[in-house]
């Protein structure tokens, strides 16, 4: 690479406006194919759940017509193998037209006239991670302008197929592009995943300023071991990570998985308990179509959700590791309100934890704790009261 290419990558980005699109004040909340639909793209063969607008409006009626979107859940994301292999004559991208025949366009119509919201998918790259076509640097600009005309509001921008200094200029640039369009379009940036996730490979105070979220670490697979590596990869890095969310700027853990086939009743609430401390995105990946009532009643828990949406936007953090395979997460909320989940990481039977507030570095003072799951109240409590929680193999108290 010559000095002038290297000189000029260093004066672009300082000079990177930042996102000014005022979105995402919360973490956002909805559905994305990716973890349960992956790359399906025959739908000859498997046209219930093949990559294609079918699908999307599926899974839209349910978010409308199931409870999820009143209780925040609002976006409706397409996530990579929705394109045509072949940009168009016109240079710009385009969907497969024998899957998604209607255009994006109207897909995006009867999304918001459900009371939703679009995401879409793309790559800073040559091709995205299946293969599809990428938005190399010439293109970030049009392919920004194509996501505002059809009416997307949430791009996820992958970073498959490209090196860093080409990552380094596309994500700014894309950032740029998207505010230039005049629509507001949530910008989820992938660029930490593909840098290591932490300083000082990444500068999450300058990203902030760029993104209003980005994945940090590995992909979420249908698995407690899954979810548990992502769990103690953010808590082991807490210091670095918990600063760097914050309304409109949010540390993303990767999909939901809860109601497909890898975890248990217990993990299940485990996971949301969880992603309600991180302050995460509460983005489910299953199929909302035959999603079972256990699961349903978790991921519609008001109480879990209202954590997650505190306004505060504080992300939480691990507290204690005890010798007992027992952990503690606490989140500060608004109204001087507080969230702890107890978290066994034991596989033999349940656990009685004992512990006190004052432990746990509350102030002195009188306080009544609600379960998020039982819907039980325990009044009564001060900061020297023992208290008793049972939490079974995998699974926590919140």
């Amino acid at each position: 690479m010559g000095y002038f290419q290297v000189f000029l990558l260093l004066a672009l980005i300082p000079g990177s406006t930042g996102l000014d699109n005022g979105l995402l004040r919360t973490p956002p909340m909805g559905w994305m194919a990716w973890e349960r639909f992956r790359c399906d793209i025959d739908c000859r063969k498997d046209p219930t759940n093949c990559i294609s607008e079918k699908l999307f409006r599926d899974m839209a009626d349910r978010l409308s017509e199931d409870g999820w979107r009143e209780l925040g859940y609002e976006y409706v994301m397409i996530d990579d193998c929705w394109m045509s292999m072949q940009r168009g004559s016109d240079g710009r991208l385009q969907p497969d037209p024998d899957r998604f025949p209607g255009g994006i366009a109207n897909l995006a119509r009867y999304i918001h006239d459900r009371g939703l919201k679009l995401g879409i998918y793309a790559d800073m790259g040559s091709a995205t991670c299946m293969g599809f076509p990428g938005t190399t640097l010439d293109k970030v600009e049009l392919d920004a302008q194509t996501f505002a005309s059809w009416g997307v509001d949430y791009l996820k921008f992958d970073g498959c197929h490209s090196n860093a200094i080409e990552q380094s200029i596309g994500y700014p640039l894309m950032s740029k592009a998207l505010n230039w369009t005049g629509r507001p379009i949530a910008y989820s940036c992938s660029l930490p995943a593909y840098l290591g996730g932490l300083p000082p490979n990444v500068n999450y105070s300058y990203l902030g300023n760029i993104c209003n979220l980005w994945r940090n670490y590995d992909d979420i697979e249908d698995s407690w071991a899954s979810v548990k590596s992502i769990l103690d990869w953010y808590s082991t890095n807490q210091d670095d990570l918990q600063p760097a969310a914050g309304p409109g700027h949010w540390n993303d853990p990767d999909m939901l998985i809860i109601g497909n086939f890898g975890l248990s009743l217990d993990q299940a609430q485990a996971q949301m308990a969880l992603w309600a401390i991180m302050a995460a995105p509460l983005v489910m990946s299953n199929d909302l179509r035959t999603l079972s009532a256990d699961a349903r009643a978790i991921l519609q828990n008001r109480v879990a959700i209202g954590i997650n949406q505190d306004p505060r936007g504080i992300q939480g953090r691990r507290l204690l590791q005890e010798l007992g395979h027992i952990e503690v997460y606490w989140r500060p909320l608004s109204h001087s309100a507080n969230a702890l989940v107890f978290l066994s990481l034991r596989q033999d039977m349940p656990y009685l934890y004992r512990n006190s507030l004052a432990n746990l570095n509350f102030p002195a003072g009188s306080f009544e704790a609600y379960d998020v799951f039982s819907g039980k109240t325990l009044s009564g409590l001060t900061d020297h009261t023992i208290f008793t929680v049972s939490i079974n193999p995998s699974g926590v108290v919140m």
